[in-house]
């Protein structure tokens, strides 16, 4: 299974300068340890060289991966291509932060072979950002944009969060319209949700505010969808939206249609065939495991043929594109338009869902409530 798909790499850079008080993803503010993790980044990419088939995606995220000098970007990519083949029109893409850009690192990391860059501005609001305990403010993520556009980037993507506590959607859609107004390639547009451990979640359960509630957060995904749909946008998942097909992630896709993909740097995550397995979500424990001439693996999981199922249609309902039924039946052993005839047809009639053409998909109302359509 999968043996058709080309997999993705991913690289997660376990740095930050501050944490943001919203996320969950594992980072250390300790940055005198990134020599340290390069190294042992070097030797788990060796570790792993002969595992999967040549990559056309390349993902470094985080963590803050624009902390790194362009020699130590550059340094990731020479040892990425000594150990992985690319295939020649690889999409290599930077998470940056937009207080680390400027115009020199910007051309220096175009240079090296990066060739996207999704730039985590969140809001164009003041207010929203100091909320959000980000770093950089609303004139560094402006000039972030502009100089990524100087320094010859053509492929420029944009993070967003709504439901803001307190936000309404008129300054949403303002911070839409500053957004457009360069033009990006793509945007990322994520509800604002609070994971328990993180210091916005400790504040919202002792009750210091509230967020969103479900008409509201209901409201916020529709008008967004229309607001870009009317751009010219492409509202290809729940949560992303494309300047044209050809301007779709194509690392992310990997995740929604159970591509194969190769993780590596602390907490990170592979997946090939049925299996999954991620690293030690602690710096110290991945260089410990990597230093002692062991793979950094915490565990591995054997996926069965009904969880990869579910896991296909809940992934696939998140999309646009939805399931191509024939080809859900040969892969999974269930014939979904026969087993669940009767739901399918109340969903159309309701309105979630469209069957078209061979494809089950999720409508514009459907991708608001991706997660309820997926328990079909």
């Amino acid at each position: 299974m999968n043996l058709e798909k080309t997999p993705g790499l991913y690289i997660h850079i376990p740095f930050c300068l501050s944490k943001c008080s919203y996320c969950d993803f594992y980072s250390s503010t300790s940055i005198s340890a990134v020599p340290d993790f390069l190294n042992g980044l070097f030797k788990e990419m060796e570790m792993v060289r002969n595992r999967f088939n040549p990559f056309d995606t390349v993902y470094i995220g985080g963590g803050t991966p624009s902390l790194l000098s362009p020699k130590q970007l550059e340094n990731i990519l020479i040892k990425v291509r000594k150990n992985f083949d690319l295939l020649s029109d690889a999409e290599i893409t930077i998470e940056a932060n937009p207080a680390d850009l400027n115009l020199s690192f910007l051309e220096s990391i175009r240079e090296i072979g990066i060739n996207r860059i999704n730039i985590g501005v969140q809001s164009f609001d003041e207010e929203a950002l100091g909320f959000l305990g980000r770093r950089h403010s609303v004139k560094q993520a402006l000039s972030a944009i502009e100089a990524s556009r100087k320094a010859g980037f053509h492929n420029i993507g944009l993070d967003l969060i709504y439901g803001v506590p307190a936000q309404n959607i008129e300054p949403w859609l303002d911070t839409l319209r500053q957004a457009l107004a360069f033009s990006p390639e793509h945007l990322s547009c994520y509800q604002l949700t609070l994971e328990p451990k993180t210091p916005l979640g400790i504040r919202r359960q002792a009750g210091e505010f509230s967020v969103p509630g479900e008409e509201l957060q209901y409201e916020f995904f529709m008008k967004t969808s229309e607001f870009l749909e009317e751009a010219g946008y492409i509202h290809y998942e729940v949560s992303n939206f494309a300047r044209g097909e050809k301007h779709t992630s194509r690392h992310n896709q990997k995740y929604w249609d159970h591509s194969p993909y190769l993780g590596l740097g602390p907490s990170a995550h592979s997946f090939q065939s049925n299996q999954r397995w991620w690293n030690h979500r602690s710096l110290d424990q991945y260089l410990s495991s990597i230093n002692a001439g062991n793979l950094p693996v915490q565990e591995t999981e054997t996926l069965t043929i009904k969880q990869l199922r579910l896991e296909a249609l809940y992934l696939s309902l998140r999309t646009k594109k939805g399931v191509y039924l024939e080809d859900f039946k040969n892969q999974y052993a269930y014939d979904l338009f026969t087993e669940k005839k009767e739901l399918l047809a109340k969903l159309e009639e309701e309105g979630f869902i469209s069957i078209r053409n061979g494809f089950l998909s999720p409508t514009q109302t459907g991708l608001a409530i991706a997660d309820s359509l997926s328990l079909i």
